[in-house]
C-alpha cells in the first residue's frame, strides 16, 4: 500500500482525543500540534462515559496528605510516592484549569464545588459537573476549546495504525482514515488512546478501546509496567447493552447497598461496606454472582424519589431498562472498567522510545498501583497532561519528511478474542486457565488480522498476569491467594512476552503426552 506523506512541519502528534489528548493538545499552544481522533470528536472516548468525577482535595478539612494517604492505601502498596505527592498537590490547580477551558462544574448554592463521597475515600473531595455525566461536559468544553484554538489541527475519523522507529527514535506516524493511508513525519508523539475495557465481553468502556496505545507501543519497542492490573468496577448495570452502563460509585456514596435476591447486604461486615476499595466489593459481588444468586444495588432508602435529581442519567439509563430506582433495586454486576498498567513513563511522561510520551489510562505513571483510587483516573489524565505538554515543548525537532514503510496493519477488531480474554483475565485468575489463554492468543497474534493486535495486548497482560504469582489489589489468583512482603512492580516488553508465549505453547504438548 502507498502513503500519502503529510509534511506537517515537525509538529507532535497527540494519539487519542478524550480528557488527556484534548488537555496535552490546549497546553501546547500556541505550538502547532495535529490531534488524531479515531471517531468523531466527542464520540467513542472512554472519557466521554465518565459518570464520577475528579478527586481533588479542595473542600476545607480536605488536604492533599488525606489524598495522598487514601490513594496510597487503595493502591495496595504499589503506588509511586513521590509520583502520588506530586498529583494530589497538583489536582486543586487542575480543577482551576480546566475551569478555565470552560468546564462548569457543579456548585452548592453559596457557590462553593459540591463533593461527592466515593470508595475508599476519607473525605467528599469528588468535584462533579452536570450531576452524573462529568465525563460529557469535560469533553463538551474541551473539544469547544480545542476547535477554537488555532494551532490544533483535528484529524477526525483518523486512527493510528503504527509508530515507524529508527535507531530507537520516533520518526513518524501511520494511520488510515476514510481517504486511505497517511504518514505523519513527526519526532514526537503522545499516546493519549485510553484503555482496554474492549477486550472484555463485559465492560463500561466502547467496544473500540481494546489497546490500540498498547499495541502501538509494543510494536514500537517500548516498556510496559503493571499490565496484570485491571479494575472491575463492581456495580455496571445488569444486562444485554454494550458498553454496560455504569451505575456510578457516587450511588453508593450516597449511602445505597448492595443486596442479594433475598434482600440480604452481605457486605455489612466488610471493612468499610459498600464503600470498601473497588477490588474488594468487585470480588464481593462476583462471589455472589458464581454462587449463582443475583446481586442489586438498593437506593430506596437512602435516596428514593430524590434519585432522579441526584443522578439524572443513570435514572434515564435505569428506565431504558425498565427500571425506576425510587422503588425498584437496580440488578448490578462487575464489569472490566480501567487498566492501572500500561506503557511505562517517567515523571514528564516519556517512555522508553525517544519521542514517545504517554498520558492518561495508556501511561503506566504510579500514581494507581494495584488498584485506582475512584476519581483519580480524570485528575491524573488533567494533571499529567500539562507535564507531558511541557517535555514535549522542551524537545527539540528537525523537520524531515520522508516515505515510510507501506505496511499498514488493519483496523483493530477485539470481538473474536472476547470470550478468550473474559475467561482467562477475569476477577479470579489461576495459572491454568492463564496458559490456556496464552496458547490460545499466541497465534491470533501472530497472524496478520483484524484480531492481531487486540490478541498482542492480551497476550502481554496474561502473561504480565501469570508471572505476578500473588494475589494484590485488582490481581487476584485463586493459586496464589497470599500477598509477598516486598512490592514490587513488573516491567514486560513485546520480545519478553512472545519468548515466555512461545516458551509456554512449545512445553504444553510435552505436559499432555507425559500425563
Amino acid at each position: 500500500m502507498s502513503l500519502d506523506v503529510h509534511d506537517i512541519g515537525g509538529a507532535p502528534v497527540i494519539i487519542g482525543a478524550g480528557v488527556a489528548g484534548l488537555m496535552t493538545a490546549l497546553h501546547l499552544a500556541p505550538e502547532p500540534v495535529v490531534l488524531l481522533s479515531n471517531a468523531g470528536l466527542g464520540t467513542g472516548a472512554c472519557s466521554e462515559l465518565a459518570q464520577g468525577g475528579l478527586a481533588a482535595s479542595v473542600g476545607g478539612e480536605d488536604s492533599p496528605e488525606l489524598h495522598l494517604c487514601d490513594t496510597l492505601a487503595a493502591g495496595d502498596g504499589l503506588c509511586d510516592v513521590t509520583t502520588v505527592r506530586r498529583t494530589v498537590r497538583a489536582a486543586p490547580e487542575a480543577i482551576r484549569t480546566l475551569e478555565r477551558f470552560g468546564v462548569a462544574f457543579d456548585r452548592r448554592a453559596d457557590g462553593a464545588l459540591r463533593l461527592g463521597l466515593e470508595a475508599a475515600h476519607s473525605q467528599r473531595r469528588i468535584v462533579h459537573a452536570a450531576g452524573d455525566a462529568t465525563g460529557r461536559e469535560l469533553v463538551r468544553a474541551l473539544i469547544a476549546a480545542a476547535r477554537r484554538t488555532a494551532s490544533i489541527t483535528i484529524l477526525e475519523n483518523v486512527e493510528a495504525r503504527r509508530l515507524v522507529v529508527e535507531d530507537g527514535a520516533i520518526i513518524a506516524v501511520v494511520a488510515a482514515g476514510c481517504t486511505g493511508a497517511i504518514a505523519l513525519p513527526t519526532r514526537r508523539a503522545v499516546l493519549a488512546t485510553g484503555g482496554i475495557g474492549g477486550l472484555f465481553s463485559d465492560t463500561t468502556n466502547p467496544p473500540g478501546s481494546c489497546g490500540q496505545g498498547l499495541a502501538l507501543a509494543a510494536c514500537a519497542g517500548a516498556e510496559f509496567a503493571d499490565l496484570e492490573f485491571v479494575q472491575f468496577h463492581p456495580t455496571a448495570l445488569e444486562g444485554p447493552r454494550r458498553p454496560m452502563p455504569l451505575v456510578s460509585e457516587a450511588v453508593r456514596g450516597e449511602g445505597a447497598v448492595l443486596v442479594d435476591e433475598h434482600g440480604e447486604r452481605f457486605l455489612a461486615e466488610t471493612p468499610g461496606g459498600e464503600l470498601a476499595p473497588r477490588d474488594v466489593v468487585a470480588r464481593a459481588v462476583w462471589h455472589q454472582l458464581a454462587a449463582g444468586r443475583r446481586v442489586f444495588l438498593d437506593a430506596r432508602q437512602c435516596l428514593g424519589l430524590r434519585f432522579d435529581k441526584r443522578f439524572p442519567a443513570i435514572a434515564d439509563l435505569c428506565r431504558q431498562a425498565g427500571i425506576d430506582p425510587a422503588t425498584d433495586p437496580i440488578p448490578v454486576r462487575p464489569a472490566a472498567h480501567y487498566h492501572m498498567g500500561g506503557v511505562a513513563v517517567d515523571a514528564a511522561g516519556r517512555s522508553s522510545i525517544e519521542g514517545l510520551w504517554a498520558c492518561g489510562e495508556v501511561a503506566c505513571t504510579g500514581l494507581h498501583g494495584a488498584n485506582r483510587l475512584a476519581s483519580n483516573s480524570l485528575i491524573e489524565a488533567a494533571v499529567t497532561a500539562s507535564w507531558v505538554a511541557e517535555s514535549v515543548a522542551d524537545v527539540s525537532h528537525t523537520r524531515r519528511p520522508r516515505v515510510c514503510s507501506a505496511f499498514v496493519p488493519r483496523r483493530p477488531d477485539a470481538s473474536g478474542i472476547r470470550p478468550i480474554v473474559s475467561a482467562a483475565l477475569g476477577i479470579i485468575r489461576d495459572g491454568e486457565t492463564l496458559r490456556d489463554g496464552v496458547a490460545t492468543l499466541l497465534p491470533i497474534a501472530a497472524h496478520d488480522g483484524a484480531a492481531s493486535d487486540p490478541a498482542l495486548v492480551a497476550l502481554m497482560i496474561a502473561i504480565a498476569a501469570l508471572r505476578r504469582e500473588e494475589s494484590r489489589g485488582s490481581h487476584c489468583r485463586s493459586d496464589f491467594p497470599g500477598r509477598d512482603a516486598d512490592a514490587r512492580q513488573s516491567r514486560l516488553t513485546l520480545p519478553s512476552a512472545i519468548q515466555t508465549a512461545v516458551a509456554l505453547s512449545w512445553r504444553a504438548p510435552m505436559r499432555s503426552t507425559l500425563t
